[in-house]
Formats: C-alpha cells, sequence, structure tokens
C-alpha cells in the first residue's frame, strides 16, 4: 500500500474510533452524561437553547412527558432548562416525581473550529446542530441534525 493513501485512512479510522469512544460514556440513564463549556456566553447559550428546545418540541411535544434533565452548572444547561420550562415543559432533576412519563435529556456542547456544536438527545432521538456564537449572540451555522432511534 503507498504512504500517500495509508494516512487518510489512518485519519478516519482515528476519527471513526473517536466517535464510538464518545457513544461509551453514558449517565445512569443511557445517554451521554451532560456537559457543556463555561466559556459560552449567557447569551450565546440562551440563544442556543431557545433554537434547540423549539427543534425539540416540533418532535416531543410539550405535555408529553416530564423531562428529565440533569445539568452541569454550566451557563448552557441552566439555560437549557430555562428555555424548556418557556416552551410549557415540566423539568424535574431527579427521578422523584409523579410523572407517570419521565424523558431523560442529555446535552453536549462542544467547541470546534470557531463553531460550537450542540446535541440533544432523549433515548429515541438526537439533535444536532452547529452555532457560529459571539459574545451577544448565537446563530446556526448549519441544519438540523434529526437522528430517531427505534
Amino acid at each position: 500500500m503507498r504512504a500517500g493513501r495509508l494516512v487518510p485512512r489512518l485519519l478516519a479510522v482515528t476519527f471513526l474510533a473517536a466517535l464510538l469512544s464518545g457513544c461509551q460514556t453514558t449517565g445512569t440513564d443511557g445517554l451521554v452524561a451532560s456537559s457543556a463549556p463555561q466559556e459560552i456566553s449567557g447569551p450565546a447559550a440562551s440563544a442556543i437553547s431557545g433554537d434547540m428546545v423549539s427543534r425539540l418540541a416540533e418532535h416531543v411535544g410539550p405535555g408529553t412527558g416530564t423531562i428529565l434533565l440533569k445539568p452541569d452548572g454550566s451557563p448552557f444547561g441552566g439555560a437549557l432548562e430555562a428555555s424548556l420550562k418557556a416552551w410549557g415543559y415540566a423539568v424535574v432533576s431527579d427521578q422523584k416525581t409523579d410523572s407517570e412519563k419521565l424523558i431523560p435529556l442529555a446535552y453536549v456542547i462542544d467547541s470546534y473550529d470557531g463553531q460550537v456544536l450542540a446535541r440533544l438527545s432523549t433515548g429515541s432521538l438526537d439533535l444536532s446542530r452547529a452555532y457560529t456564537a459571539t459574545s451577544t449572540d448565537a446563530t446556526p451555522a448549519s441544519p438540523l441534525s434529526v437522528m430517531q432511534r427505534g
């Protein structure tokens, strides 16, 4: 095999391994543990969470269950909880509730190549989108990615 073809294949295998290793980090509910960097400003976190929750509402409407959210203490975690409540979702942070249907919700916010990558996950749905964030706002930089399971 030529060295010129080996490097791209090695990079592809490394990238795939990194993606799969991320799937192994799960919380107690079988979802990826929620995480967001502290560096995202409050206004940018609010803009991202508002957009993502509006998209979540298209697939999991308010009133269909109680959202179980375990925020990580980041600005995004607080903004997400506020956005969920503003959209009419009941939100709890532990499993002790009278609700018959709990919907575990996890999030991952990460920065890559000058953009902020956001993902919301439930047991049956993943929503992902890239944003261009500033200290005062965030705007979508990619189409919404929707993955439904089961």
